[in-house]
């Protein structure tokens, strides 16, 4: 996903250095923490980060079955939570799919914006939003245990008739 600003990639976007960066990351992060990135789990993490559109499990056992014999639903699902518990990949509870992080390196609580059009997501990491929701949820007496934050809406390109990048 796009970050230095803009939070949805633009007209001549370089996607493949959005999955060089994040590969090399993930390689970085799961070596500083002694996690082993098997081969498996990286081409996961490639599937997801193949675009910007969130892919769901099931998609990616459809392109594993492709590539590999006897790929199978559990093989893949030990595979994404071993990405989201590295902080690699996020879960959208409304899609029932999975988004690249573009800040692995720091626990964070995300909020994503979600285009309805052609389903692009972008991931925003804004503490000011999280310490509302927060604030908000503590004034009410309610202590938050878990939060999503999903807004749908349109992307520039499909707000202006755009093309996408």
């Amino acid at each position: 996903m796009p970050t230095d600003g803009d939070a949805f990639p633009g007209r001549g976007h370089d996607h493949g250095h959005c999955v060089r960066d994040a590969m090399a990351r993930a390689e970085s992060l799961c070596s500083l923490r002694g996690a082993r990135l098997t081969a498996l789990r990286r081409r996961v993490l490639e599937i997801v980060w193949s675009g910007h559109k969130p892919v769901g499990a099931y998609d990616i056992l459809d392109v594993l079955k492709r590539e590999r014999a006897g790929a199978q639903p559990p093989t893949v699902y030990r595979a994404l939570d071993f990405l989201l518990a590295q902080g690699l990949i996020h879960r959208l509870e409304s899609r029932n799919a999975y988004a690249g992080c573009i800040a692995p390196d720091t626990r964070h609580d995300s909020q994503f914006l979600i285009c309805r059009s052609c389903a692009t997501v972008a991931e925003l990491d804004d503490p000011g939003i999280d310490a509302a929701v927060r604030g908000a949820a503590a004034g009410a007496g309610f202590s938050v245990e878990h939060r999503a934050v999903e807004i749908e809406g349109l992307c520039p390109d499909c707000r202006t008739g755009g093309d996408h990048a």
